[in-house]
């Protein structure tokens, strides 16, 4: 099962993303969600990166 957490609150939004189908569709909706992740998140970069005294990205590895 793959669990989507998302919270929204007065110039806060947060997502969090975790969990795996357990290739129930033989992995196409985990790459599904997961291409959906990894796009926004490279597309916040960009944004950050064209505008860096408007938008500051901070991705931390865990």
């Amino acid at each position: 099962m793959i669990h989507v957490r998302a919270r929204l609150g007065a110039g806060l939004t947060s997502i969090e993303v975790e969990g795996h189908e357990g290739h129930v569709q033989d992995g196409r909706v985990c790459a599904a969600v997961s291409a959906i992740t990894q796009t926004a998140l490279l597309g916040l970069q960009e944004i950050a990166r064209q505008y860096p005294d408007l938008v500051s990205i901070t991705i931390n590895e865990e």
